[in-house]
């Protein structure tokens, strides 16, 4: 296992870590997670990422319940939560002090631990003034019930907003964001958080590396039962799997496989890797429901080595979305 910092924070993660939405709690229950997380510690993986909204909160206390039961030290795990959809009251949702401060103590109630090391606010919230918000993950990690915040899925104005509160007010200041980012979908992290991370050392914690399994191949010949997909109540993917573009990049997936072919891996490996030849990616968040799953996918590792400036020209080619460089006028 390679293991990076996170940002410019001396806190190192693992490359390819494992995340527990829309499988725990949904998918799976206790017992198979255990498995899978065993197969990911045993790999390396010393990230475990969570939020209070997967599946109603059953998703970290499922996930505490397999740390208890593996006995690992917790010193050698780096946890997460999210917090923003906590329940159906009107101060269960967003990012207010009230939110925070109790979301968090009712998120390691169910992991098990006296702290998580990263949390992260898991939407911008635009009803709450963003220094109520910086000032409550600031209270936070000094009661020791965290140990850096950062964001997931704000926009870099908002990032630095935060940031410029924090420092005028000699706070601390998000460290990381969690972002999408995969073949398809690389706006955000490759441009829009561009100057972000030599101006104020983001590290980025990056999900759907696989683009909800499109970029594992399985969708190339229609919708196999079984899938996530198939499932009573991910309707929503499904769809995404249907449309005009969905098409479009199953081709694309098609031709991303010859390349794999080319390099004896699978597609999925070919695209993990891809993420990880990002150095702004600190982490890669991986999801499973199979320990061979994981397994496969720790092999992406490996396969970095393999993405040579000619075989990252022909993926360029194939997919034909490389955000521009930003134009310089001088």
């Amino acid at each position: 296992m390679e293991y990076r910092r996170l940002g410019s924070a001396g806190l190192k993660v693992s490359a390819l870590s494992y995340g527990a939405w829309v499988t725990f709690g949904t998918q799976i229950g206790e017992d198979a997670a255990y498995e899978l997380m065993k197969t990911a510690f045993d790999a390396g993986v010393n990230f475990f990422d969570n939020a209070e909204a997967y599946a109603g909160g059953q998703a970290e206390t499922i996930m505490g319940k397999v740390i208890q039961r593996a006995g690992w030290k917790r010193s050698d795990l780096v946890l997460s939560t999210k917090i923003f959809w906590g329940g159906p009251g009107p101060n269960d949702t967003g990012l207010s002090r009230k939110h925070i401060v109790e979301g968090v103590d009712a998120a390691l109630q169910r992991l098990q631990t006296d702290y998580v090391d990263l949390v992260f606010a898991h939407r911008p919230d635009i009803y709450t003034p963003i220094e109520e918000t910086v000032r409550a993950f600031n209270h936070v990690i000094n009661q020791g019930k965290a140990l850096y915040w950062g964001t997931s899925e704000w926009s870099a104005a908002q990032i630095m907003e935060a940031y410029a509160v924090a420092r005028r007010e000699h706070l601390i200041p998000p460290q990381m964001e969690q972002p999408q980012y995969n073949m398809f979908h690389r706006e955000r992290v490759e441009a829009e958080y561009a100057h972000l991370y030599d101006e104020i050392g983001l590290g980025t914690t990056i999900w759907s590396p696989l683009s909800s399994g499109l970029l594992t191949g399985k969708y190339n010949q229609g919708m196999p039962e079984g899938t996530r997909a198939t499932l009573a109540g991910y309707e929503w993917l499904r769809s995404r799997f249907e449309d005009e573009e969905a098409v479009q990049r199953i081709a694309q997936v098609g031709e991303l496989m010859n390349i794999a072919d080319e390099l004896g891996i699978t597609v999925a490996q070919l695209a993990l890797a891809w993420t990880l030849k990002n150095p702004h990616i600190s982490t890669t968040i991986t999801g499973a429901s199979k320990p061979q799953q994981i397994i496969e996918n720790m092999k992406a590792l490996d396969v970095v080595a393999q993405l040579t400036d000619d075989v990252m020209e022909k993926i360029e080619k194939i997919l034909g979305n490389k955000p521009p460089a930003p134009q310089s006028f001088r």
